[in-house]
């Protein structure tokens, strides 16, 4: 019988049989059906074979019909495996659990490193990922993904245009750049100031240069407000003396705005409640760990979160997975029609006023057209927004 995985699974062994006539012995162990392997003839009186485990138990009846003796020379396969491995725990279990330790070492956060940013935005960076839990001592499965930390850390840090993320074995690196804004010297150059777009003046404040404008003057885009030469217009032989035109002028601008606003509206909401599923994924295999039972909730978002078990500086083919199910609601809103002119007034004015400067000032509103149409509610609003309207235009000598 030849040898297979099944052998090196049950446990088998090398056997030396000693007696006159050992074929005597093989042939009994044939008729018991004992299986043997590997049958070498050593000598008038010596045999060496292999055979099962299980089987080399009863062949001691058929050592006393043949009186023969056998000797165990080797002893292979799991089960002898096992037990050379528990004759040496202590060994074992340090092995074990000095891969333990190296194993939860490896998923941990051990170092931020910040380049390329300021230690004023260094500071302020450090305090917006110390408050995601991004940390020396952290779990890394249990952050958000490298994705979404560039996204919230480029959102939050105010100093930073562009925050680059990666993760470096146990180390996050956040590359950054800053904004970059305007020598001083070329903010206050030569320059004149003119109209970024059609309005009337309303006010008009000059620190350096000459207006060219006054209250209640109707200007266009591109029209000079303020000029960056001083000196009296009609005073052709004197030498005119150039400055950086700075000045406040503010023009009222008109807009108009188009809003709908359906009189029914269907909503989904959260509802605060929440199931969490972990689990741990072995290529592509989800294995549960926590959170058994069926999501009870009959109408709900599922957000998955995935993060990579890691050993030293290998990713592992084992990745820890939680399902989270958010409860949601729907409800149906019902306007009346002085309700929906309401709302899409407000909303008007918030979607204006996302687009306009800090500084400006909406002083008049008017609804030009209003329909009800296909269940919904149609507005024209007119808006009447005061504004800073001046534009830099750089003097060129020679000009």
């Amino acid at each position: 019988m030849k040898n297979n995985w099944t052998n090196h699974l049950h446990g088998y062994v090398r056997v030396r049989i000693d007696g006159d006539y050992p074929e005597r012995f093989l042939n009994r162990c044939i008729e018991e059906d004992i299986s043997i392997w590997q049958i070498k003839k050593i000598g008038d009186n010596r045999i060496v074979c292999y055979m099962d485990v299980e089987d080399a138990k009863r062949i001691r009846p058929l050592l006393r019909m043949t009186n023969c003796k056998v000797s165990f020379i080797q002893r292979s396969g799991f089960p002898f495996l096992i037990r050379r491995i528990m004759a040496r725990s202590g060994f074992v279990a340090g092995l074990v659990g000095f891969l333990a330790i190296m194993f939860v070492l490896s998923n941990m956060v051990w170092g931020v490193e910040i380049k390329g940013a300021s230690p004023q935005v260094e500071h302020e960076l450090r305090q917006v990922v110390t408050e995601m839990g991004i940390k020396r001592g952290a779990f890394q499965f249990s952050l958000p993904s490298v994705e979404l930390i560039q996204r919230d850390v480029t959102e939050l840090v105010q100093g930073a245009t562009w925050v680059g993320v990666r993760q470096k074995g146990t180390t996050f690196e956040f590359e950054v750049v800053e904004q970059q804004l305007p020598e001083e010297a070329d903010r206050y150059s030569p320059r004149h100031l003119v109209a970024t777009k059609k309005a009337i003046i309303r006010k008009i404040f000059v620190e350096h240069g000459q207006a060219m404008v006054k209250p209640n003057d109707f200007v266009r885009k591109g029209d000079l407000l303020v000029s960056g030469y001083i000196g009296k217009k009609d005073a052709e032989d004197e030498e005119k003396e150039l400055v950086p035109a700075q000045a406040v002028v503010f023009g009222e601008i008109w807009y108009k705005s188009d809003v709908t606003i359906p009189l029914d509206t269907l909503f989904t909401t959260l509802t605060g409640e929440k199931k969490s599923k972990h689990y741990l994924s072995i290529y592509g295999l989800d294995i549960p760990i926590w959170g058994y039972g069926k999501v009870e909730f009959e109408e709900f978002t599922e957000s998955i979160h995935e993060r990579p078990f890691r050993f030293i500086n290998w990713s592992l083919p084992l990745t820890y997975k939680r399902s989270d199910f958010l409860e949601t609601d729907q409800f149906e809103r019902t306007y009346t029609k002085e309700e929906a002119i309401r709302a899409a007034r407000e909303r008007a004015r918030a979607d204006l006023s996302k687009d306009l400067p800090k500084d400006a000032e909406i002083i008049g509103e008017k609804v030009l057209h209003e329909t009800v149409e296909s269940g919904k509610v149609n507005l024209r609003i007119h808006y009447q927004v005061i504004e800073d309207i001046t534009s830099e235009q750089p003097i060129i000598q020679g000009d």
